[in-house]
């Protein structure tokens, strides 16, 4: 039953991030243009303007998709608890990879937003 626990809280380390950061990248942006910290792309770091834009944009999609993604990755757990290790690892590594997959969906939809309201 540890592996379950274990599995439990990796699966559900994606989404939280999701939140925190988000939330971090939506009310409290980087001050300045930077390549080290930030919603870093040409496009958001052409001027002030797209780097706010990019971070409000990506950090509120972020936001709604880790709280989405939370609940399910947390209900879909519980039918697991009295499986095998195996069947749990499975279920861990699909549901890691379907996680990863909604953490980069926001990015094309913020430079898509980008590119829609910044079109120089």
């Amino acid at each position: 039953m540890w592996f379950w626990w274990f599995m439990l809280v990796c699966d559900l380390l994606i989404p939280v991030l999701m939140i925190m950061f988000g939330k971090v990248m939506w009310k409290h942006p980087p001050g300045k243009i930077n390549g080290m910290i930030g919603y870093r792309t040409t496009r958001s770091m052409k001027n002030m303007d797209t780097w706010r834009f990019a971070h409000n944009y990506c950090g509120r999609l972020w936001w709604k998709t880790g709280w989405a993604i939370l609940i399910p990755s947390f209900l879909l757990h519980i039918p697991f608890y009295y499986t095998s290790d195996n069947m749990v690892g499975v279920l861990g590594c699909i549901l890691c990879m379907v996680q990863g997959i909604a953490l980069l969906v926001p990015v094309f939809f913020t430079e898509r937003a980008l590119k829609k309201n910044f079109p120089y």
